[in-house]
């Protein structure tokens, strides 16, 4: 039996090139490229990749168009169900989800069936989109509270079946995390941009500068006629170690950070207002893709030494394996096993040094990752003159201490049931990292679609029981 071919390689930027602008890395399939991945499908009859996807894409259905070369029918098809094709195809960790599920990967590598899914999401881009499809008005209002990928997802899907949708972002541009918290070079704002358009042509109002909970609040949205609101606010509340220096100059959350650089195009400054003052010396506190985001980025910014501090190992990194490749192909020093346990400043308020200790591994803990401990007597120093704590967000609380009977777990979640996205206050669902804490777009966005489904099945019935 003859060996299956492997995977396409993903085109990428030279490493040595890329550190120097904000450009998009992986540069994506060509035709060719993608009509011969595609071809590896086995077109199972029993397809487990669709179990894998949070918003149940029809897999080996898309694939099946695009290898005839019917690109227009097949991205139609994933916009079934997904309205952000060209953001997952990018930045969802399909390697965890339906790449996880297929066949191939049994003794083998996976289809690659996001680098397909952007493929088509930009093609797309390049010659136009089908005509938006819509189900008849059914005269009802839905207010969507946070424009990220739970908000939009959620809107899309309600505007696709007919209600009045309109979605309240307290920034001055929708698109959540999506536009303020993943750098340029992994998710272009045209990008966002676009899939943001799609989602206005089925007829949602997103209005900007609106901070429900301060501007306007759940119970105002109900007396201006909307009979469901979805809570999508995502997790922007960043998370300290609590350490001595924590205060100095140059100590930034990652949430900070990255918005400066990508919502404000600090990168950019002076042609846009917003500067950063970006080190030398930058280390970053973490090891997801949010702390990869922000160790690249500091290269970018012109950083000589960037460096992930991280109290565990390689093998406990949640970090995508391919973020962390091209980090190290970039040049980001890692120390492994180290946690920082001071800053150090200079007589002027600034960080000068991080001051560490060395960390073993002991039994796993709730995370089914082995606990890191302390090292007695390893402290140690490193010369940085920035710090950045890329530790997770969790939701604010804002919301769920002025709403009545909107409950919040005591670390900030809202409550909901899994199932619906309902949360404990009658006709208020959620979803996100707004319940979950700081996790994936995809899984965001498989909160947000479920909720709708919720959402209309709890409008239609025309019931009042919760």
């Amino acid at each position: 039996m003859s060996k299956r071919p492997g995977r396409t390689p993903m085109p990428v930027a030279d490493p040595r090139e890329r550190t120097k602008n904000f450009d998009q890395v992986a540069l994506g399939y060509t035709e060719e490229m993608a009509l011969t991945e595609a071809s590896r499908c086995l077109n199972c009859k029993n397809p487990q990749c669709v179990t894998g996807c949070p918003v149940a894409v029809n897999i080996p259905a898309f694939i099946s168009l695009l290898k005839e070369k019917k690109f227009r029918e097949a991205i139609d098809k994933i916009k079934e169900t997904n309205s952000l094709p060209a953001v997952c195809g990018r930045v969802c960790p399909q390697e965890h989800q339906c790449e996880e599920k297929c066949i191939l990967g049994r003794r083998g590598e996976p289809v690659a069936i996001g680098r397909l899914e952007r493929f088509l999401a930009d093609w797309e881009a390049e010659n136009g989109r089908s005509p938006t499809k819509k189900a008849p008005p059914k005269g009802k209002k839905v207010a969507i509270v946070g424009s990220g990928p739970a908000g939009l997802t959620c809107a899309a899907d309600l505007a696709k079946l007919g209600y009045d949708v309109t979605i309240f972002e307290s920034l001055h541009a929708p698109g959540g995390v999506l536009i303020y918290g993943i750098p340029e070079f992994r998710l272009p704002k045209a990008v966002v941009r676009r899939e943001v358009e799609y989602v206005k042509e089925l007829g949602v109002d997103i209005q900007t500068n609106v901070v429900v909970g301060r501007s306007i609040t759940i119970d105002d949205l109900f007396e201006r006629g909307f009979e469901a609101v979805f809570i999508g606010t995502g997790a922007g509340l960043p998370m300290f170690m609590h350490i001595p220096g924590e205060n100095l100059n140059g100590v930034y959350s990652a949430n900070e950070w990255l918005t400066r650089i990508n919502l404000m195009k600090a990168y950019k400054f002076p042609e846009f207002d917003t500067p950063i003052k970006a080190g030398k010396r930058v280390a970053v506190v973490g090891a997801g893709n949010v702390a990869m985001d922000a160790v690249r980025c500091a290269l970018r910014l012109g950083a000589e030494k960037a460096m992930i501090l991280y109290r565990r190992g390689r093998e406990e990194m949640p970090a995508r394996a391919e973020e962390v490749e091209n980090a190290e192909q970039e040049g980001v020093e890692f120390h492994f096993l180290t946690n920082p346990v001071r800053i150090i400043g200079d007589d002027k308020g600034w960080v000068k040094a991080v001051e560490c200790i060395r960390m073993e591994l002991g039994e796993p803990d709730k995370s089914g990752r082995r606990r890191p401990i302390p090292i007695k007597g390893s402290e140690f120093t490193i010369d940085v003159d920035t710090v950045i704590m890329a530790l997770g967000t969790t939701p604010n609380p804002i919301l769920s201490r002025i709403t009545p009977g909107l409950k919040a777990h005591d670390w900030g979640g809202l409550i909901t049931d899994e199932t619906t996205g309902r949360t404990t206050r009658r006709a208020v669902w959620a979803g996100g990292d707004a319940v979950t804490g700081s996790a994936t777009v995809i899984l965001a966005m498989g909160a947000g679609r479920t909720a709708a489904q919720d959402i209309h099945r709890y409008l239609e019935s025309g019931s009042k029981d919760w």
